[in-house]
């Protein structure tokens, strides 16, 4: 028997042991063996009859708990068990707040505290009221949400006054908009909210900005900035299709990125004062946001539909009535299917620091990429020589791979055709190999 998330060895009683009590309250529940040392051998607890009738009150009256205490035989010695479960509320010990992580205790600060007590009430930071009247509201924006919004909210009225529409919403409460209202559709959410920026720079290596723009104002003009921002530094051809119907093919899919960017806005924490941070590269996109997943959603479940945990419901909720999000839980589903679709790498989903970053691809052919589809280092190495060269043929293949047969070199090649990497060009004796 081992000390563990719900498991607490005590020699003998001390108060300050409720501090262990409420941090299991606080946790997934556990008990406290008094009795029993370290390394969990019986010693017998002292008093144990006194303690089994006064520690049920203690606990009650310093934690608000009720628990079982009780007396029980453990290695042919009485030791005490108190027994604490799962509170719905928030436990508090001296007016401090602790959690269990591992075996230890952990005094909770900061946003760390503030997201733990939102989510023991079953609130969300967005619902929070703020500070600001209805007359911040930006009608304009209400305006546009109006005709957004009919698809899916069939009842509102474009006579339904701005006021009307935001209490519908439950955006509003006793006068005051809740952060979410402010965010959405305040006039100057920066006024009110410190930590309701976005940026976009175009790089040309990790250290090497080209261009940076900050997006301000309410979520829906922040996304309106933030794409034609990221739209300004990606490349466009034209395709002929059909009977001479032209279509524009981007880098990147356009509702791909701006999907990621919504799900950047909506799904951020925004008790954490880092920005959004959108970079433009060359060859990728990376899109990057403060607030790790939410609980119970893994990076294997975003690349299918799952259940749909928002950090932010309000948010979430305005954005699917304007009909910006498809459905919930698919968002990050739909980006891998609308860059499969343009036959690009699938997006990188990953966690970073304490955020979460979506990453397009523009070329499939990286090197990570190339040995995922089963290409040998030598066959990775010509790949790379027709993307900085143009293209390869068997006499240049040599040079860079001088210690095995043209023969092998050849079966190389015809290789890359066959994965349709390469195609051939030219006859026998003048034969190069170009990407496809």
């Amino acid at each position: 028997m081992r000390e563990g998330s719900n498991l607490e060895f005590k020699e003998t009683w001390r108060d300050e042991y409720l501090k262990t009590l409420a941090a299991f309250a606080n946790s997934s529940g556990g008990e406290m063996l008094i009795g029993v040392d370290d390394k969990g051998r019986s010693v017998g607890a002292k008093n144990s009859e006194r303690l089994l009738e006064e520690l049920p009150n203690k606990i009650r009256d310093k934690l608000g708990l009720i628990t079982s205490v009780e007396v029980e035989d453990f290695e042919g010695r009485e030791i005490v068990k108190v027994a604490v479960k799962p509170s719905f509320v928030p436990v508090s010990y001296n007016g401090k707040f602790y959690v269990r992580t591992g075996s230890t205790v952990q005094e909770l600060k900061g946003n760390e505290l503030i997201q733990f007590i939102l989510k023991r009430q079953n609130l969300s930071w967005d619902a929070l009221p703020s500070k600001a009247g209805v007359e911040e509201i930006d009608t304009e924006t209400v305006e546009r949400f109006k005709t957004l919004a009919t698809k899916r909210l069939p009842d509102i009225s474009e006579a339904d006054s701005v006021e009307k529409v935001l209490s519908n919403l439950d955006l509003i409460e006793n006068g005051k908009l809740r952060n979410a209202g402010v965010l959405l559709f305040g006039k100057n959410p920066q006024k009110h909210l410190m930590i309701s920026e976005a940026r976009v720079g175009k790089f040309k290596s990790n250290i090497d900005i080209l261009d940076t723009v900050t997006a301000k104002g309410n979520l829906f003009k922040q996304l309106d900035i933030l794409f034609d921002a990221v739209k300004k530094h990606l490349n466009v051809k034209y395709v002929i299709k059909g009977q001479l119907e032209r279509e524009d093919l981007w880098d990147y899919p356009l509702d791909a990125v701006r999907e990621a960017i919504i799900n950047a806005l909506i799904h951020r924490d925004y008790l954490d004062n880092a920005d959004i941070q959108i970079r433009v590269y060359d060859d990728k996109i990376r899109f990057w946001n403060p607030g790790l997943l939410p609980e119970g959603i893994t990076i294997d479940m975003l690349r299918t539909d799952h259940e749909s945990r928002p950090r932010n419901k309000l948010l979430a909720m305005i954005f699917y009535f304007a009909g910006l999000i498809e459905r919930w839980g698919s968002g990050t589903k739909r980006m891998i299917d609308l860059c499969r679709a343009q036959e690009l790498l699938e997006p990188e989903f990953r966690e970073e620091g304490a955020g979460f970053a979506v990453i397009f691809y523009k070329d499939i052919y990286t090197e990570e990429n190339l040995r995922k589809m089963g290409l040998n280092e030598r066959q990775v190495k010509a790949v790379m020589y027709v993307k900085e060269k143009g293209k390869i043929a068997i006499a240049d293949y040599k040079e860079i791979s001088p210690d095995v047969s043209k023969k092998t070199l050849y079966r190389d090649l015809q290789g890359l055709v066959k994965k349709e990497i390469l195609h051939e060009v030219g006859d026998k004796k003048g034969r190069r190999y170009e990407l496809r």
